[in-house]
């Protein structure tokens, strides 16, 4: 089994919750994450006089899935392809992380493993 985690712009979630289930992701979650990568912020307006201000961290969300291995690819194009910007994609569309998961165990009924996804 794989799990994959993916840090997208908040405002690609959607799309990227609506391609992981057109890939047959039968489940997932995201949460809204602030934080600093190579992009190393933003410039934002600030105060009535329109000055600019920096910040380091910008909102970011991360979404979180566990795949049986076969559909690792399936899963991580269906990424690639709802949260890249526009043409070649932009600096900030995000990152994908890949690791494998040595066990999963389904709480209600102690199921493991695949069965447990």
């Amino acid at each position: 089994m794989i799990s994959i985690e993916a840090i997208v712009r908040p405002e690609r979630i959607h799309s990227v919750t609506e391609a992981l289930r057109a890939a047959g992701c039968q489940g997932f979650y995201y949460v809204n994450v602030t934080g600093e990568g190579r992009q190393r912020g933003v410039e934002v307006f600030v105060g009535r006089g329109g000055a600019m201000a920096s910040r380091s961290s910008v909102p970011k969300t991360l979404i979180r899935t566990v795949v049986p291995d076969e559909m690792q690819e399936r899963v991580i194009e269906a990424i690639l392809e709802s949260a890249r910007g526009p043409g070649e994609g932009e600096i900030g569309d995000g990152k994908i992380f890949i690791s494998r998961v040595e066990e999963v165990v389904r709480v209600r009924t102690g199921e493991r493993a695949e069965k447990a996804l």
